[in-house]
């Protein structure tokens, strides 16, 4: 830490993390008023955002590989500037090219490098095994708290100012992330140890995709992606659909994350307890009953709002478990990029749940099939985790 405080430090990420999730998912509640007064088509604005979920996924291990090198102070400070240069392309944007390229490219680099994935590695691995998984907790509660707080002022803004000026707003709050990102680790120390020894970026990636480890948290992680995807970008359509007021979706998203500030502390002091892969299977099975039980009630304005903050509890709680799991199982070195890669499994799947509910609706006028589609996921993810095994930690000995 040298020197740092720990409390400020866990502060300042979480801050960071809060303006940056907070941002991202307020995309969603620009669908309608955006297709509506433009005349794009609901699939097509769908489209950018999965663009975005893409680019993000594939260029995080870049990204994150960045940080590995030059420190997550560099990186998510370049991310800040991505964000405000995005959302303000977003909102002069004349065409849905031109709104496909800032939403989708420019924001999907953005989003990896101000992301949470580059602050949850950087917090962890300024950290010692013990405290992993609490700081792992702490990074995610951060963009939880972000999404509860940011996405119903964005709403109010939406409303209130219409959707450019209230783009224009959140392009000014990204920059709020420069000042936050200070204190995030420079350019990592490499050390090597018995227990870990260093190893070139090469050796290390080789040595995850070449284990059965790492391609079940990957596709764990891809139904994750899916499931997030799906509700932040149409959770407010669905509720426009159900006949709901429009508050409703926005109070939805944010209830989503108020809740997941619970479960993702818990479940990162769940992981230093208990065995990660039963809690990712337990995770995962209980988003797929939670699914079911919502699709087959009535749509009320409380339906909606229960079935949100308990989908918030579960929302995020998978990242503690896998954070833990990589930096178990390949170590924290090049922690940001093995990380990344796992993380681009999230964002294929974000990308399948921003675009193929959008495709669906467009061809069917409702998103039944997107709600079986989710359910299916979720039990294929509980099932994918159960051949994981979990190394005890390696023990350095002490010198004589």
């Amino acid at each position: 830490m040298q020197g740092r405080p720990l409390a400020l430090l866990l502060v300042l990420a979480m801050a960071c993390a809060a303006i940056a999730m907070g941002l991202r998912q307020s995309f969603g509640l620009y669908l309608a008023p955006m297709t509506s007064a433009l005349g794009w088509s609901t699939s097509g604005f769908a489209l950018a955002i999965a663009i975005q979920v893409l680019v993000n996924g594939f260029s995080q291990p870049v990204v994150g590989q960045l940080a590995d090198r030059f420190g997550g102070r560099v990186v998510v400070t370049g991310g800040a500037l991505l964000y405000a240069l995005g959302i303000a392309g977003m909102a002069l944007s004349p065409n849905l090219g031109v709104f496909t390229f800032f939403a989708g490219v420019v924001m999907g680099i953005a989003v990896s490098a101000a992301g949470m994935p580059v602050i949850v590695a950087s917090l962890t691995r300024q950290l010692p095994e013990s405290m992993r998984g609490r700081a792992a907790a702490m990074g995610t509660a951060g963009s939880s708290l972000g999404q509860f707080l940011v996405v119903p002022l964005s709403g109010l803004a939406l409303t209130g100012f219409g959707w450019q000026w209230a783009l224009f707003a959140m392009a000014a709050a990204a920059l709020l992330m420069l000042p936050l990102a200070l204190p995030l680790a420079g350019r990592p120390e490499p050390k090597a140890t018995v227990a870990e020894p260093e190893e070139t970026a090469r050796e290390a990636l080789s040595r995850a995709l070449g284990s059965r480890m790492f391609w079940c948290l990957f596709f764990g992680f891809f139904v994750c992606g899916l499931h997030v995807s799906f509700l932040a970008v149409h959770m407010p359509g669905f509720v426009a659909l159900c006949h709901l007021p429009t508050q409703v979706g926005a109070w939805s998203i944010s209830l989503i994350g108020l809740f997941n500030i619970v479960g993702s502390i818990g479940a990162g002091e769940l992981s230093q307890r208990w065995k990660r892969r039963e809690l990712l299977v337990a995770i995962y099975g209980l988003r797929a009953l939670l699914i079911a039980v919502f699709f087959m009630v009535e749509k009320t304005t409380t339906s909606v709002l229960v079935f949100s903050a308990l989908m918030g509890v579960l929302w995020l709680s998978t990242v503690p478990p896998t954070v833990g799991l990589c930096a178990r199982l390949f170590g924290t070195r090049w922690l940001a990029t093995i990380f990344g890669l796992v993380f681009l499994g999230h964002q294929i799947g974000g990308f399948l749940g921003a675009w193929l509910p959008g495709l669906i609706f467009d061809r069917t006028g409702n998103y039944d099939a997107m709600w079986l589609i989710s359910i299916a996921a979720g039990i294929f993810a509980a099932l994918i985790h159960l051949p994981l095994r979990e190394p005890k930690p390696a023990v350095v000995p002490a010198a004589a």
